[in-house]
């Protein structure tokens, strides 16, 4: 379980680090994405297991490939 915990906290971070890098508030982002700002945020800490087309939806809002995305998680 510790390892599913790992992942998800790793992407939450690569998350907000992009999205902040590209001047996105979590609020702004959220909305961009069509996604409820709590949901964003529960992905931020690692809180939240995404479906693959969430993940499609936020690697399209910040205008990379999914492959993009994962790098370094």
């Amino acid at each position: 379980m510790s390892k599913r915990a790992d992942i998800l906290v790793r992407f939450g971070h690569r998350v907000r680090a992009l999205r902040t890098e590209q001047g996105y508030s979590q609020e702004n982002f959220a909305y961009a994405c069509g996604l409820d700002r709590t949901y964003v945020g529960g992905i931020e800490r690692g809180e939240r297991n995404l479906a693959l087309r969430n993940i499609e939806v936020i690697a399209q809002t910040l205008e990379m490939s999914i492959a993009e995305l994962m790098e370094g998680v």
